[in-house]
């Protein structure tokens, strides 16, 4: 019987809302989505009810006569929970859950739920702790709504605050002090991290990061291209910490691949503040690889915010090659053609089968090329050690001695010649 008690899933309706009959399927599609996300967390979605919008109510989001009607299914169905595809304020989900009698949550919450369950390395369970202690500190006066209203009176006349008052400002302080503590946690950490960074870039190694939407594939491809044996699941935010693995290709050029946590649809402010210094692996990047799972529905709007996650980091400009990846499943022809045209640099692949693997080697090694330069440096013999730098970062094509120089003709990548510029010689 005890066991029995503990594997009880909450029973969860979804609703999502939608302007005009239009966008009817698409708010279906994002049903299916949160139904995911609750999945992953834990959540039994029982309904998904795409609910119709003219204008929002301010202090419930939802109009009275819709809100009745969920009530009456959320009775029926038995559910304990109300999951809303928005984000809504702490007013109104407060009077929300006065109006259905149970938890509601938005989806802002749920994704901070899944975050906190997945958060495997110290920096990624600090950014959780600090994205759900910053959305919790609004919402404060919802556990001691109760308390407000028991006002005592002093002497003249002079109103005391309540005890729920008193209370709320007790944790709002406490709260903000342990915003400032986590804070100060993952600023040890991120200067780890620039120290990790500082080492890939001195090495100028070229860097590919593999981004995308959530479930996109991007482990399974980091597993597929070097034998990574990165933690691969079908659900939401499988993993939330980057993982760094060399490849080479097949010309001998070594790179280093990352693979990055994925976005998604109305990635919560909190989450892309605190997860900045994760996110900001693309920003460091010289390539980005742009996953697309081509076999969802909303694969062009899953595009779409992955490259608007990129925007909001600066990282939108760099050198992108996309990856049409499960162009295996069936049905997946129109799609992959739609997002062909949309996007340059396009290669259709299979990361689960390894197919279209060799056309992307080819663009990685175009896109390198691009950034490569052929030059002519005069080498003191007393700094021979250049030599071999040079040998670890690119090509040397021709090698002479005159005097006591060495002259060489090296294929090198751009960002290796700010060290080498006094020993290069301008050709005519």
């Amino acid at each position: 019987m005890h066991e029995n008690i503990q594997t009880i899933k909450p029973q969860a309706v979804l609703v999502s809302v939608y302007k005009g009959t239009p966008n009817l399927k698409v708010c279906q599609d994002h049903l299916d989505e949160l139904e995911l996300l609750a999945e992953t967390a834990g959540i039994d979605a029982i309904i998904k009810i795409p609910c119709p919008i003219r204008t929002m109510n301010v202090a419930t989001y939802l109009q009275k006569g819709k809100i009745e009607e969920i009530k009456s299914i959320i009775q029926e169905k038995k559910a304990n929970i109300l999951i809303f595809d928005e984000e809504i304020s702490p007013a109104q989900q407060r009077n929300l859950e006065k109006a259905f009698g149970v938890r509601v949550m938005d989806r802002t919450e749920l994704i901070l739920e899944v975050f906190g369950q997945r958060a495997q390395t110290r920096e990624a369970r600090l950014q959780i702790d600090l994205a759900k202690t910053k959305y919790q500190l609004p919402r404060l006066k919802n556990l001691w709504g109760h308390l407000s209203r028991q006002r005592g009176g002093g002497s003249g006349g002079v109103f005391l605050k309540g005890e729920g008052e008193k209370q709320i400002e007790l944790d709002r302080r406490m709260v903000k002090e342990q915003i400032e503590k986590l804070q100060a946690q993952l600023h040890e950490v991120r200067l780890h991290r620039e120290t990790q960074r500082a080492g890939r870039a001195k090495s100028a190694i070229p860097i590919f990061a593999i981004v995308g939407y959530t479930n996109a594939g991007k482990s399974t491809l980091l597993n597929a291209l070097t034998a990574a044996d990165v933690f691969v699941e079908d659900k939401l935010f499988a993993t939330l910490d980057t993982t760094t693995r060399k490849f080479t290709l097949p010309n001998n050029q070594d790179i280093l691949l990352i693979d990055t946590v994925g976005f998604i649809r109305k990635l919560p402010h909190t989450l892309v503040a605190a997860f900045k210094g994760t996110l900001e692996e693309a920003l460091y990047a010289d390539f980005l690889l742009h996953l697309i799972d081509v076999s969802n529905p909303l694969a062009e709007e899953q595009a779409e915010t992955t490259l608007q996650v990129l925007k909001e980091l600066n990282a939108h400009d760099k050198p992108i090659i996309t990856l049409l990846n499960k162009i295996d499943k069936p049905g997946t022809a129109s799609m992959a053609s739609k997002l062909r045209i949309k996007y340059p640099h396009t290669v259709q692949l299979s990361a689960l089968k390894r197919e279209g693997f060799e056309e992307l080697e080819e663009l990685m090694l175009e896109e390198i090329n691009k950034r490569r330069q052929h030059v002519a440096l005069r080498i003191p013999q007393k700094d021979y050690h250049i030599i071999n730098e040079i040998l670890t970062q690119g090509k040397i094509l021709k090698q002479e001695y005159e005097e006591n120089d060495i002259l060489v003709t090296a294929d090198l990548p751009s960002n290796a010649l700010v060290k080498l510029k006094k020993y290069l010689v301008e050709t005519t």
